[in-house]
């Protein structure tokens, strides 16, 4: 039987996401060691996996020769930061979303790993949702016809409670905004599915949330893209008491469909000219973080995805184009908001 290589990784960042990283690590490779700069939460991590644990990403770096791979699991203000470091320590980077919170950020990072000549992985889980999958199959096939229009629903909560838990959710500079931390994985299927935007209309407000974070609790934009569709977003965290509702509705010219739930992962809606969607396959749950769920949990797939790019020369899932094209249409929303008179710095 042929032996499987086994892949060394890393870790920085040891907060939510970073404890599900882990776990995919144990079943796909080994975890040599992590960093955060909080100590107790280092050690909390390296201890659960009996591995070394710092405080110091530099020092990780440099000491830890053996380790190939680095999973970004920081606040988004730092991927870029954290990527680039590990790119030119000569590790290959799995980065959660989002890629980072300004295009020049995502551009440095695309440009480090084709001039180290290393990989850079993006997580986009949600990709791997079922329902999701096969809207994509339906898409390509011509099923659907010419794509008219496109809406996305993205009404969560994120209360105060949220926000007081964490260092660095809600600080512009680190978090970004709804858009980055919420409902990235949103815009990243949309564009998956639809195609880039060349323009983006955006309004925003803060209307709940003045004290608790630096940016909007909710906004709305209007999309034209590059292949002449239309389409609109209207994203909140201030549904009353719960998450209601993260949904996809396209309109073509053979049929309709919805793929909604909370989360990206049901069917809800579909009229289509002589065909019928069956046999979805059901979904993974939703990340739990206590008080709180994030959208699914599909980084099995990430990870073997990781592993078969590496060893058999697999397409890279979500490669640093894909993630940048994200942070590029988040950027005009927020761009053309800021125009329209409504910011917070």
């Amino acid at each position: 039987m042929e032996n499987k290589k086994l892949h060394k990784f890393g870790i920085i960042g040891c907060g939510h996401i970073a404890q599900r990283h882990a776990e995919h690590i144990r079943n796909n490779g080994q975890l040599q060691a992590v960093c955060d700069i909080n100590y107790e939460r280092a050690k909390a991590l390296g201890e659960k996996y009996g591995i070394k644990y710092y405080t110091n990403y530099d020092q990780m770096l440099n000491e830890e020769k053996d380790i190939e791979i680095i999973a970004v699991c920081t606040p988004n203000g730092l991927h870029a930061e954290h990527s680039i470091k590990a790119m030119r320590a000569g590790k290959h980077v799995l980065c959660e979303k989002p890629m980072a919170i300004s295009v020049i950020d995502a551009e440095n990072m695309i440009y480090e790993s084709e001039k180290t000549n290393r990989r850079l992985f993006i997580v986009k889980q949600n990709r791997y949702n079922p329902p999701i999958v096969r809207m994509k199959e339906i898409i390509n096939d011509g099923v659907l016809g010419k794509i008219l229009n496109v809406q996305l629903n993205c009404f969560w909560n994120r209360n105060e409670n949220y926000y007081n838990k964490s260092d660095w959710k809600g600080k512009k500079d680190l978090d970004g905004g709804i858009l980055f931390t919420q409902f990235s994985h949103f815009i990243d299927i949309m564009y998956w599915l639809i195609g880039d935007v060349k323009k983006a209309y955006g309004l925003k407000n803060n209307f709940i949330h003045q004290n608790v974070v630096e940016f909007e609790d909710s906004g709305a934009a209007i999309f034209e893209f590059y292949n002449g569709a239309i389409g609109s977003i209207n994203f909140t965290i201030n549904s009353w008491g719960s998450n209601m509702e993260g949904s996809i509705t396209i309109f073509g010219e053979k049929g309709t469909v919805k793929v909604g739930g909370q989360y990206l992962n049901v069917f809800d809606y579909q009229s289509i000219d002589g065909y019928k969607i069956e046999g979805i396959e059901e979904g993974k749950k939703a990340n739990d973080y206590g008080f709180y769920q994030g959208s699914m949990s599909n980084h099995d797939k990430v990870y073997e995805n990781l592993i078969n790019t590496l060893d058999n020369n697999e397409v890279i899932a979500t490669n640093g184009i894909e993630g940048m094209k994200v942070v590029q249409i988040i950027e005009k929303i927020y761009n053309s908001a800021k125009r329209n008179g409504r910011d917070y710095d």
